[in-house]
């Protein structure tokens, strides 16, 4: 049993009530009882072994025994970038991305998007928060609000260093390659992934302009957020070989 709190919420050895949300997952949920044992995650990568001290009506009390060592993270640091979804499509690309250890994502407002704007942040927090209680990660990603294509690329040219996959759906290097070609597994590793319809050929242009390299799932043609849960789970893959590698 599992639980997020804000780091500001946890003190060691305090007795702490928690908010009525997670108190009703763990009462009417989990189903915890007093003196039973729990795992509490702050989302920026500690973990602390905690003990239920009162049930009541309307609150769960708990206190922090001690922290726990989490070796639950990659090696490897994966900014997914995805265009806005339709419908909660992108909700599903939350959850998914936070399973397969992704470190940040950042929405996109792209040419094709079906969505032109998106004041859902709040939610997918809350989803990566429930993903990362589910699968047992420390960390939850930082998820920022969507920008415009162009914002984004202006942004990411004048930060820090990166290795940048743009995955198109008319081709492109097969994965393994497109990784080599940028030489930087063992940096920020960017991973784009539009719409419906795909990145049109100008955001595409202007994406190998900003040091992106042009990357293919294969011959298939898979629905967006298929797509993303896809670039993530080969990106994550063949970056960590090539660390392993040496």
């Amino acid at each position: 049993m599992r639980i997020y709190l804000p780091p500001g919420l946890i003190i060691q050895g305090s007795g702490i009530v928690l908010p009525p949300d997670k108190s009703r997952h763990l009462a009417a949920v989990l189903r915890c009882s007093e003196g039973d044992e729990i795992s509490v995650i702050d989302g920026k990568g500690r973990s602390y072994l905690a003990r239920v001290t009162a049930i009541l009506k309307k609150s769960v009390q708990i206190d922090i025994l001690r922290e726990v060592h989490a070796d639950t993270e990659p090696r490897v640091n994966i900014v997914l970038c995805p265009a806005v979804l339709k419908g909660d499509k992108t909700d599903y690309v939350m959850q998914k991305a936070t399973e397969l250890g992704v470190k940040e994502i950042k929405p996109l407002i792209t040419e094709r998007c079906q969505v032109r704007e998106s004041r859902r942040t709040a939610r997918w927090h809350k989803i990566a928060e429930e993903a990362a209680e589910q699968c047992g990660r420390a960390v939850i990603p930082v998820i920022h609000e969507p920008a415009a294509f162009e914002d984004f690329l202006k942004q990411v040219v004048s930060g820090s260093e990166y290795a940048g996959l743009i995955f198109m759906e008319d081709g492109g290097l097969p994965s393994d390659e497109a990784l080599a070609r940028t030489g930087r597994a063992n940096r920020r590793i960017l991973v784009l992934i539009g719409p419906e319809g795909g990145f049109s050929p100008s955001e595409a242009v202007m994406a190998e302009q900003a040091g992106f390299c042009r990357a293919t799932l294969g011959t298939g043609i898979l629905r967006a957020d298929t797509a993303a849960v896809a670039a993530v789970a080969l990106t994550r893959f063949l970056a960590e070989r090539c660390i392993r590698a040496g």
